[in-house]
């Protein structure tokens, strides 16, 4: 058995290191893929700014629907915190163009660029995009936990929810990281080959 599981790890390490022929890419090939990224992160930054039109909406309303200083004060910071998402996508993670008479190793360059910029984006989600969001949303569940507006399993339930909705959406960016890496491998494979 051990034989096997050295001759398997050999025959493993033999297939691993054996040199690849690089596909090429022509220079319309790469313009299309990198069009189509920023189509994507377009999308992606248009879905983002709904979202948070929708949070900025329900906590202005809240925030004047309120009476209680610290709600509403939690409701503002939710709003601040949102908004600076906002600024945060608009400023560092909208879509970059080239031109589109750029030759080859221009176009490669660029759509590496957009993959490692859009990468660190993701990487620091809990910095711009999360991080924000948490002040606001404690002192909301302080002040609903002392205004005892909600039992204490449905106040725990909201708890639960939303840091399962953060996780989740740290979750989702982590996975997108890992692809934008790999896409970034595949491209540094290719422009060597």
């Amino acid at each position: 058995m051990n034989s096997e599981m050295t001759e398997d790890r050999h025959v493993k390490e033999l297939w691993q290191s054996q040199a690849t022929e690089g596909v090429r890419m022509s220079v319309e090939q790469i313009r299309s893929e990198a069009m189509r990224f920023e189509r994507k992160i377009g999308q992606r930054n248009l879905r983002e700014y709904i979202a948070a039109l929708f949070v900025i909406l329900f906590f202005a309303v809240e925030f004047v629907r309120m009476h209680d200083l610290m709600l509403r004060v939690g409701c503002g910071l939710v709003i601040a915190g949102t908004s600076y998402v906002i600024w945060h996508l608009l400023t560092k993670g909208a879509p970059g163009r080239m031109r589109e008479d750029a030759g080859r190793s221009s176009w490669i360059e660029f759509r590496r660029a957009e993959l490692v910029r859009q990468r660190g984006l993701l990487r620091s989600i809990w910095r711009w995009y999360i991080g924000p969001l948490i002040p606001g949303v404690i002192v909301v569940f302080i002040a609903a936990a002392r205004a005892a507006r909600h039992s204490l399993i449905i106040w725990m339930a909201d708890a639960v929810f939303v840091v399962a909705v953060f996780l989740g959406i740290a979750w989702l960016n982590k996975k997108a990281e890992r692809k934008l890496q790999r896409q970034i491998e595949e491209l540094d494979a290719q422009s060597q080959g």
